[in-house]
Order: C-alpha cells, then sequence, then structure tokens
C-alpha cells in the first residue's frame, strides 16, 4: 500500500469492478481519493462502507504511514450523504437501527484509528458525509459557494445515525448543535468555521497542501482540533446537566409548537442527543440507533423519501417525449440556450422574477409603463439581494456584479436580441394581448413568449400572437425567490423545443419545474380554488376566521387559506376566483372574499384585510370589524368590538377542526383527481410535486395523491358522497375516484404510476 503512483482500497484488483476509494501514500501520508464510479455525487452505500472497513484495516496495520487525508475525486462534492435508495430497501426498524449501527462503528473505527485522518473538505458535505468529517482528526474546508456542510436527515423524516447526534453537539455545543440537527439547514464554509465544525479555512487551490501539513502536524502532536467555545451563555448551559435540562427542554417545546407533532424525527433527535449527555456516549449511540431504526418506518419518512425521489426525477426531466412527436427530428427537442431575457411588468412578480434570474448569470431588461415603476422594480430586486448580502449568502462583489445585469426601459428598446420574455403584466386578457402584440413587433422571430398569468388560459392569450408555436406559460409562485415551483404550460400549438428549452431554463433558475397542460389555472391554482373558496363559504357560515386558519395549519399547511388570500392579495384572488367560477360553475365563489375586496380591503399590500398589520406589514391579529362586512348582526360573535347589544350573546357556531380540513382539503383532492383525468398533470408525482412545491400542501402527507392512497381511494369517495349529500354539486366525486374505488385501485398502482 506504499507506492507513490497509487494503490487502490478493496481488492478484486484486475477485474472490471472499480473501487470507490484509492490511496496514494507520499512521505508517510496517505491520501485517500473517494470518488464514486459512474456518479456524479460521492454517496455511503454498503459497497463504499465494505471499502472504507477494509481501509481503515490496512491503514491500521501498515506502521509506515503514520496519517492520512481524506479528500474527493468530485469537483464540487465531498460526501453528499447516505445512498437514499438503499433505505428503500429497508423492511423493518431492526434493519434500519443495524444500518445505523454499521455506520456507527465504521466511524467510531475511523476515529480511533492508529494514525489521524483529515478530512480535507471541497463541495458539499452532507448528512453522513458531516458524520465522516467529525469522526476525523481534523477538518479543513475550502471558502468556496459550493461548500456546505449540513446535517439535513429530519428533511426526510430521518436524525442522523452514524453519530451526528452525539458527535455535533460536544464538538459545537449542545444549543448550536441542536440548530443544526432540528433545522436541517446547511451552512457555508466560513460559518462552519466560526460554529467549529471545521478548525480550518483555505483556499481551494492549497487543500490538499496544507491536509498533508496538518496530517503531519496533528501526527506529530504539534496541532489538534479545539472544541469551539460558544460564549459564557452556551458554556454556562452546556457544562451542568441543569442548563443543559434548560436548553432540551425548551428545545422541546419549541419544536412541538412549531411542528405540531406531525414531524415525529424532530423529537426523536433530541431525545437522541439528550441520551448522550444524561446517560454517556455509549447509551447515547445506541439509542440514535434506536430511534433512526423507529423513524425509518414511519410514514412521515416514506412519504418525505418518495418527494425526495421525485424531484431528483423531476430535475432529469426534458418536459417533452418524443414520442409524442415522431415527425419531428432529435434536434428539435433539444433545450436551446438562453443567456438574455426581458421582464414586462416590474411589480412584485416580475421584479421578483428578475431577482434570481441575475443570480444565475442572466442579462435582463425590465420594462414598465413608466419609470416610478421600473424604478420600483429595480429597488425590489435590490432588496433581495441586498437580504441575501445582510445573511453573507453573497459577497459584495457578487451584490454588484447581480445588480450590474439588470437595465430598465419604458419601451422595447433593448428587445431585439433577447431569447426569451416573460410577460407579467396585470391579470387582464386585453391588456395581455396588447402586450403580447407589441412584443413579437420587437423581439427576434426566434424568441420565445413566456406569460407569468396565474389562471388565464395560454391558449386564449395565444390567440393574438402571430407566433404561437413559440408561446407558452411560465406560472411562477410568490414570492419567486422562495417557492421553489415553476409551472411550464405549452399549448397545443407549443413547438417541443420551446417547451424543451423553457424547462432547462426554469431549471437553471432552480426552479422545480412540472409540465402542466394548459386550462384555467393550470393545476397548482386549479387544485388551490376549491379550497380556497370552501374556506371562504365556511366563513360565510359564521365559522371564524382564526378558526379556519388553525385548522388547516394543525392540519399541516404552513399558513391559513385566509391567511393565505390576505398575503396574495384579496383582489387578486377574487378576480382568479372569477375566472375558475366562468370555467367550473362548482367553484361558485363564497360571499365574503368579494365582500372585504369592495370595502377597500385588499389585504397585507393595503394593511388591511381580514386580519390587521402594522406600518411594515407584520401581520397581526383578526381584525373584528370584518365579520361586519359579510355577517348579518345578530351572527356577528360577541368577542368583536361591534357585536351587537343584546341581552342574549349570539352565537358563534362552533365547528370541529376535522369538520373544517374535511371540507377544505377533500375539495382539493378531488380537484387533483380530475386534473390527473384531464390531462392537466402528466402523472401522480407530478400532482404532488406541483401542490407540496407550490401551494404548501402539507409534505408530510406526500401530496394530494399520495394523501388519497395513504387514506384509500374508497374512504375518499366514502366522504366525498357524505359532503355532497349536504351540499350538492360541490363534492360530487370525480369519475376517476370512482372508476378506481370500484376497482379497489390506488394512484402509485402499475395503473397508475
Amino acid at each position: 500500500m506504499s507506492s507513490p503512483s497509487g494503490v487502490t482500497i478493496g481488492g478484486l484488483v484486475g477485474t472490471r469492478w472499480k473501487p470507490a476509494l484509492s490511496v496514494e501514500v507520499s512521505d508517510g501520508i496517505a491520501v485517500v481519493t473517494f470518488d464514486l464510479p459512474n456518479e456524479s455525487v460521492n454517496k455511503l452505500s454498503r459497497a463504499v462502507k465494505d471499502e472504507f472497513v477494509a481501509l481503515v484495516s490496512q491503514l491500521e496495520r501498515d506502521t509506515t504511514v503514520n496519517g492520512a487525508v481524506l479528500i474527493s475525486g468530485k469537483p464540487d462534492v465531498w460526501i453528499a450523504g447516505a445512498d437514499i435508495e438503499e433505505f428503500l430497501e429497508l423492511k423493518t426498524a431492526s434493519d434500519a437501527e443495524r444500518l445505523s449501527r454499521d455506520g456507527q462503528m465504521l466511524l467510531d473505527s475511523l476515529e480511533h484509528l492508529r494514525i489521524p485522518i483529515i478530512a480535507a473538505i471541497h463541495g458539499a458535505c452532507l448528512g453522513g458525509g458531516l458524520e465522516t468529517a467529525l469522526a476525523c482528526r481534523y477538518r479543513i474546508a475550502t471558502d468556496h459557494p459550493k461548500t456546505i456542510l449540513g446535517l439535513p436527515e429530519v428533511q426526510l423524516g430521518l436524525i442522523p445515525g452514524a453519530g451526528g447526534t452525539q458527535r455535533l453537539p460536544r464538538k459545537i455545543g449542545l444549543t448550536n448543535g441542536l440548530d443544526l440537527i432540528l433545522t436541517g439547514k446547511n451552512v457555508r464554509a466560513k460559518k462552519a468555521l466560526q460554529l467549529g465544525v471545521i478548525d480550518e479555512l483555505v483556499h481551494p487551490s492549497i487543500l490538499r497542501s496544507v491536509a498533508l501539513q496538518r496530517a503531519r502536524e496533528v501526527a506529530e502532536g504539534r496541532r489538534k482540533s479545539e472544541r469551539r467555545n460558544s460564549g459564557v451563555k452556551g458554556l454556562l448551559l452546556d457544562s451542568n446537566p441543569a442548563g443543559r435540562a434548560l436548553v432540551l427542554r425548551k428545545a422541546r417545546e419549541q419544536t412541538l409548537a412549531k411542528s405540531r407533532g406531525h414531524y415525529p424525527a424532530l423529537i426523536a433527535a433530541i431525545d437522541a442527543v439528550a441520551a448522550g449527555y444524561e446517560k454517556g456516549a455509549a447509551y447515547g449511540y445506541r439509542e440514535e440507533s434506536r430511534r433512526f431504526g423507529e423513524m425509518a418506518m414511519t410514514d412521515v419518512s416514506k412519504q418525505l423519501i418518495f418527494l425526495f425521489f421525485a424531484t431528483n426525477e423531476l430535475k432529469k426531466d426534458p418536459g417533452v417525449d418524443p414520442a409524442e412527436h415522431p415527425e419531428l427530428p432529435v434536434s428539435a427537442f433539444e433545450p436551446l440556450p438562453v443567456d438574455k431575457i426581458a421582464i414586462i411588468g416590474a411589480g412584485f412578480m416580475g421584479a421578483g422574477i428578475a431577482s434570481i434570474a441575475v443570480q444565475h448569470g442572466s442579462l435582463v431588461r425590465l420594462k414598465d409603463a413608466d419609470h416610478a415603476r421600473v424604478a420600483k422594480g429595480y429597488a425590489a430586486v435590490r432588496d433581495v439581494l441586498k437580504e441575501r448580502l445582510t445573511k453573507k449568502q453573497i459577497t459584495k462583489i457578487q451584490y454588484s456584479d447581480y445588480m450590474a445585469l439588470i437595465g430598465g426601459t419604458v419601451d422595447y428598446s433593448g428587445f431585439g436580441n433577447v431569447d426569451l420574455v416573460i410577460e407579467a403584466v396585470f391579470e387582464d386578457l386585453a391588456v395581455k394581448h396588447q402586450v403580447l402584440r407589441e412584443t413579437e413587433a420587437a423581439i427576434h422571430p426566434s424568441a420565445i413568449f413566456a406569460t407569468n398569468t396565474s389562471t388565464i388560459p395560454i391558449s386564449l392569450i395565444a390567440q393574438a400572437s402571430s407566433r404561437p408555436e413559440r408561446v407558452l406559460g411560465m406560472h411562477f409562485f410568490s414570492p419567486v425567490h422562495k417557492m421553489p415551483l415553476l409551472e411550464v404550460i405549452p399549448t397545443d400549438k407549443t413547438h417541443p423545443q420551446v417547451t424543451a428549452t423553457t424547462v432547462a431554463y426554469g431549471k437553471k433558475l432552480g426552479k422545480t419545474v412540472i409540465v402542466v397542460n394548459d386550462g384555467p389555472g393550470f393545476y397548482a391554482n386549479r387544485i388551490l380554488s376549491p379550497y380556497i373558496n370552501e374556506a371562504g363559504i365556511l366563513l360565510d357560515q359564521g365559522v371564524a376566521v382564526d378558526i379556519v386558519d388553525k385548522a388547516l395549519v394543525d392540519f399541516g399547511f404552513p399558513v391559513g387559506p385566509i391567511t393565505l388570500i390576505d398575503e396574495v392579495g384579496l383582489d387578486v384572488a377574487t378576480k382568479a376566483g372569477k375566472i375558475m367560477a366562468e370555467a367550473y360553475p362548482r367553484m361558485a365563489p363564497a360571499k365574503s372574499i368579494p365582500a372585504v375586496v369592495a370595502a377597500g380591503r385588499y389585504g397585507r399590500k393595503s394593511k388591511k384585510g381580514f386580519y390587521s398589520y402594522d406600518k411594515e406589514g407584520k401581520k397581526g391579529e383578526v381584525d373584528p370589524s370584518v365579520y361586519a362586512l359579510f355577517l348579518s348582526p345578530g351572527s356577528i360573535p360577541m368577542a368583536t368590538s361591534i357585536a351587537p347589544q343584546s341581552p342574549e350573546p349570539p352565537k358563534w357556531p362552533e365547528m370541529p377542526a376535522v369538520q373544517i380540513q374535511q371540507r377544505t382539503v377533500l375539495a382539493m383532492l378531488n380537484e387533483a383527481a380530475r386534473c390527473l383525468s384531464d390531462g392537466i398533470i402528466r402523472s401522480p408525482r407530478d400532482g404532488d410535486v406541483g401542490a407540496v412545491f407550490g401551494i404548501g400542501f402539507p409534505p408530510f402527507r406526500g401530496g394530494p395523491f399520495r394523501y388519497m392512497d395513504s387514506l384509500g381511494v374508497k374512504i375518499v369517495v366514502q366522504r366525498l358522497e357524505d359532503l355532497n349529500a349536504r351540499f350538492p354539486g360541490r363534492y360530487e366525486p370525480a369519475e376517476i375516484l370512482l372508476e378506481m374505488a370500484r376497482r379497489n385501485q390506488s394512484f402509485y398502482s402499475d395503473e397508475h404510476v
């Protein structure tokens, strides 16, 4: 193993099998390069773990080696974590617990190896990757944007299972350790250094040479990794049982309040951390494995892992199927480059699109009707970037470079050489027709015109086009810089290459892209409409605003439906509701929302809606005066300041949360099924990803179709029929659900994958 030219670890030399680990030794220091064959990232699979076991054994025996450096052969990944596909093979909690114990034992042998191993980290160091780094004697990372560190296991409904719950808190302090474990967030290398996750920060060009030097110094006892002091407060809390108990109790309280108990892995992680502090590290490791095994078998973890794979599949999905156009050559499906774009409409959505486009290297021309609006849009882009600068997510140089990519205009100058135009003007068909005609007169015939409409069918907008084959929809979600979904909506006239190019550009912007067929509301807004409508009807019937919102937040939505439309804008929601009701009479809107809009209340943007807002737009309590706008005086709740004086207080309808949830959510599920049968979405997978990432459907439920499968389609139909008997016409089960119930099918069976 001491050849300077390089030696493979794991045996099978001379066969076709290529190992993931290779070693070369120079002056007593072994450089171990991890480069998983035929993969874009390094993952810790069973086969890789076997190679690590062999490596540790050989390093332990070879007395000519005094230290080792673990480095990656991938350009921007150190170790991305465990091989998630192997989790799908786990059948029992015992299987998962054993997998965790195997990982723990491997990293324990790494930590207690005769010689020190130095982690030389460049690129993503996540999950099992960070756990591996923590088991090394010393950690160096590159000061590069691609170098990120974190333990994201809770995002899969799991907990760190290879010692992360034990090593990380002891390394960086209990409070900081819990924060990283419970949020699953990634930190950049500079922050990791401040926390004490890593010991040193270097330029990528000198990572290898510095790591070799540190290996010698650590081996000779001249340097060691220090535990980072988390301040006087942190030291006081961490150093005594009472302080630790306080931190752990607060963590449990805050976690339960935020998660509402829907994510059991969060409490399991706290329990594993606590076990190590209360009864020693050995017990902590055993508890970590046990709880990892339990979490791996939860439905929550199964749904979150499904979403992980579904989004990864969409990253590889080109959005077009050549089999649907056999008359076209292969080149017709290859996306074209998009380097310069124009955005028409510098309002909230247009500015939001511009803010992400410049961050991905696009030259942006931002147009609006007058200079004041352009300036406001420019300022909105600047604010998004300044927030990232303040949070140290970008540098000052990057901030300046991004702002230099955007230019404003009040006419169509500069449109002649753009690759893509995104129209984000007022939701009015006549206005959009005018903008489309003007734009096509100014752009190159090969440029793509995309409309950001949220409800108007693209085919109606394209009627004004002289080149309808180059027109399609790009439906972003608000706020654009935070919401991950993008719906790309071609019409039956859109050229496949236009669709492929738009999908590719959406991915370049970092979006999760689903291709949706044309129709009012497309997919996300179509399934959102009956949900919002039903919430409004509940208000019509006298159910309190905060009661409706709380029931749906308890179900798992990030915000309640009334809060949501207050945020989006009640005027926007009302206009969209009218368009949807015209297309689908079953979605006849409630009276409450238009009544509030008629009173000049538009939600957060006007500082007044169903809720009250302060000068900065921060949401307060329900505005009690709002009820008088849509309820008769006798039904206004006593709690409001405008309740009438009467001997007997009016009765406020009591409605169980489960009834509110069923009436709103089942309306959404039913519409999702119709979207699938109507061909609006291509698959249940797209429908689930679209609902979770577009409108905040609870991720732990997997999406509308996964949720219907977990309930059972027969149960869904039964509940819809019960509601339809009470509210005729609003809950008539979709034909696809009736047929599936008759055949005892599920959406993710062979027939509906």
